[in-house]
């Protein structure tokens, strides 16, 4: 973690130092997509930085609870969703739907399920492959296919009407 990170929580690096080292593992393998995700979600990099920083205060205070869980990966996601859906307020499908693509892309993208939403910014604006994704979400890799398969399904439509194609045209 960073020094910011102690300052604002006022831990001392002693107190750092006694952070469980399967928790800091955990903090690097996730804290670079975690933050992607935050920033095109929550748009500036100090609200992304804050979000993940969050979320891996509240991470750490239910660690051992969460290590008991069979599925740490999801369970530590769904903690990132929250608390980034929080920062925004819990109106950013609404928000998404006011916003201006030019081809109706927001509003499309604030239609779909939260599964297949996580899974296209991860895939289309992080540039993860499926088996990363499947690691960050908690999830096997065919079922990230499929939540992606069943967005870019969903997503289809707004592309058809943009460029005048016919559906199966758009395959």
């Amino acid at each position: 973690m960073s020094e910011d990170v102690r300052e604002d929580d006022g831990c001392s690096p002693e107190a750092e130092a006694l952070l469980p080292l399967d928790f800091q593992a955990h903090y690097l393998m996730n804290q670079e997509a975690w933050h992607e995700y935050a920033l095109f979600v929550l748009r500036t990099n100090d609200a992304a930085e804050n979000a993940v920083h969050r979320a891996f205060l509240e991470i750490l205070r239910h660690w051992d609870g969460l290590l008991g869980e069979s599925d740490l990966q999801q369970q530590t996601w769904a903690i990132l969703r929250r608390v980034v859906i929080d920062e925004l307020l819990g109106d950013f499908r609404d928000r998404l739907a006011e916003m201006d693509s030019g081809i109706g892309l927001y509003p499309a993208l604030g239609k779909l399920t939260q599964s297949q939403f996580d899974v296209i910014v991860l895939r289309y604006i992080a540039k993860y492959d499926t088996k990363h994704i499947s690691w960050y979400l908690g999830v096997t890799a065919s079922t990230v296919d499929y939540h992606c398969r069943k967005a870019r399904e969903r997503l289809a439509p707004v592309y058809r009407r943009r460029y005048g194609m016919k559906k199966e045209d758009a395959k």
